[in-house]
């Protein structure tokens, strides 16, 4: 297994391969890997040649330095878990140099009003941080296919806006969030949940697959009620930042139930101070 700490050295090692024609997938994270990573990977070696993962806890997405000084990084372990997958994975950790230069100057992108929403709205300019990442990084791999996760579902969706938009000329494939015996949303963020609660945040998932089942025959008000309802019923440990039910494609907040439409609901809550999001496709 191949590892890269400068994109150049990366570059001069994939050239070749993409010259034989040989199939180029990306996976990018932020380490901390866990089974949903892992996820990704396998689907990766699947359909390319060769998978490419990087690992690069990204300081330009983080609104709240605490949290960025805070956020698991586990390289060695990370490392040891790919290579227990396959030989066929080139591993890319880079330096923020090599990511941004020396001044860290980042390009705007017109997001279509994607980012002012949910996740836009409460991690501002989280979004931007993201794209200029998310921009380099398939840079510097030139990849066929490019991995991205579901449970950061408004992430994948700016992602597919941005790809189609600046032509970064790969395909981006979303795949299905892996989840805990539990039902909690796989996250390197569950890493910091005591066992009880990351025990007990089980109840974000079920909820979801409740607001599922109530979908067709419930208003959209009387659905975001319930969700608040069932909140406030475990207040001891879990807090509510938002729940929204959105049009799947623009993800425009929806009003109401609209055939045609597909829709999905979306929640973010604090658990022990840990920021966790959801998200489950409802029709």
């Amino acid at each position: 297994m191949k590892s890269f700490s400068a994109k150049s050295d990366l570059q001069t090692y994939l050239n070749p391969l993409r010259k034989k024609k040989k199939k180029i997938g990306f996976v990018p994270t932020m380490g901390a890997l866990h089974k949903g990573h892992l996820s990704l990977v396998k689907r990766a070696l699947y359909k390319t040649d060769v998978c490419v993962v990087s690992i690069y806890v990204n300081p330009t997405q983080f609104n709240d330095f605490k949290d960025l000084e805070s956020y698991p990084r586990t390289v060695d372990s990370d490392v040891l878990k790919l290579r227990q997958i396959s030989d066929n994975i080139v591993v890319y950790v880079p330096t923020n140099e090599d990511i941004y230069g020396k001044d860290f100057s980042l390009s705007d992108f017109d997001f279509m009003g994607l980012d002012k929403i949910m996740e836009g709205a409460n991690r501002p300019g989280h979004f931007k941080g993201v794209a200029n990442v998310v921009e380099r990084l398939i840079n510097a791999v030139q990849p066929k296919f490019t991995f991205f996760g579901e449970k950061d579902y408004q992430q994948l969706s700016i992602i597919q806006h941005l790809n189609q938009k600046h032509r970064w000329r790969t395909t981006i494939v979303p795949c299905p969030t892996e989840r805990e015996y539990n039902g909690l949303a796989l996250s390197s963020r569950n890493q910091k949940l005591s066992e009880t609660s990351r025990e007990k945040s089980g109840v974000i998932y079920e909820i979801l697959k409740q607001v599922k089942l109530k979908f067709s025959t419930n208003s959209m008000e009387n659905l975001k009620l319930y969700v608040k309802k069932k909140i406030s019923m475990h207040k001891d440990f879990i807090e509510l930042e938002y729940f929204e039910i959105a049009d799947e494609l623009t993800l425009t907040p929806a009003k109401k139930n609209q055939k045609k439409l597909k829709y999905r609901a979306f929640i973010a809550a604090k658990v022990e101070g840990v920021r966790l999001i959801d998200n489950i496709q409802l029709n």
